[in-house]
């Protein structure tokens, strides 16, 4: 029953997306277990694998089976030996549930590991967005939004390139699902072109937009991608901020309306 102020109750139906949960295992063992949309599953375990730091490029996930369970879905995946191996050492166990980025790691450091730098000169440092760049980003996402315009509930990450326009978008209900799944699709299109390895082909051309706020989490992923812009609608926390600053990364938050803030390394914004 949809309720508004000054009109009689109505009988409505809507659409509702999934959430489910989604186990990572690697060599038969358990590594974690997410609340996620069920789709894109294929970019989801590339993605979550390479900015998680269990693998360092595509080529070492060795095989990947997408298996059904009454329970849920299971992401079996084989890795490279030595993958495997350093996984094993690892010895990390997490429950990742919806909003949460960084459940169960094994110690405080794990949370701030160091972040690759963005390149201070070069080609891949020559990205210059002019502003309207950047809001035209953000109407692209909220554009390819199919999802949530069906359902209002779930989060976008997206890739934005100048000249090209938003070149892939992902959707779930979790803003890191959607981001690790983004990471994925970019990743998978890269192999499928040249073998060549993660970041290492337009990531430092583009820029990273996203439907939520911007925890340290968000940043560390786009980082690892190699993207030396992200741009969110909502504000960044405080470790947030001092990561981006850190890595070089260029930091636009509380972008609606026509209005954007510039948090750190504003000369990529002309």
């Amino acid at each position: 029953m949809r309720w508004r102020a000054g009109e009689p109750p109505q009988p409505v139906e809507s659409l509702l997306p999934e959430e489910t949960p989604v186990a990572m295992t690697y060599g038969q063992a358990s590594h974690a277990v997410m609340m996620a949309t069920p789709r894109d599953l294929e970019d989801f375990a590339l993605g979550f694998s390479l900015t998680e730091g269990i693998i360092q490029h595509p080529g070492q996930l060795a095989g990947l089976e997408v298996v059904h369970r009454a329970a849920g879905v299971e992401l079996r995946m084989e890795l490279a030996e030595d993958r495997q191996d350093a996984l094993l050492r690892r010895r990390r166990h997490m429950a990742g549930p919806v909003g949460c980025g960084l459940c169960g790691l094994e110690s405080l450091e794990a949370a701030l590991r160091p972040l690759p730098p963005l390149p201070e000169d070069g080609p891949e440092d020559g990205l210059r967005l002019p502003a309207a760049a950047v809001m035209q980003a953000l109407d692209a996402l909220a554009e390819g939004q199919a999802l949530h315009r069906a359902t209002q509930a779930v989060h976008a990450a997206g890739f934005w390139l100048p000249g090209e326009g938003m070149v892939a978008m992902r959707e779930d209900v979790g803003r890191h699902n959607a981001l690790d799944k983004l990471v994925g699709a970019l990743a998978a299109a890269r192999v499928k072109a040249g073998g060549m390895k993660a970041g290492s082909v337009k990531a430092g051309r583009g820029a990273v937009v996203l439907t939520s706020r911007v925890s340290v989490e968000m940043v560390q992923k786009a980082a690892i991608l190699g993207a030396p812009v992200l741009i969110a609608v909502s504000a960044p926390s405080a470790l947030a901020l001092r990561s981006a600053e850190a890595c070089g990364m260029t930091l636009i938050a509380r972008a609606r309306g026509g209005k954007f803030d510039i948090y750190c390394h504003a000369r990529r914004v002309i």
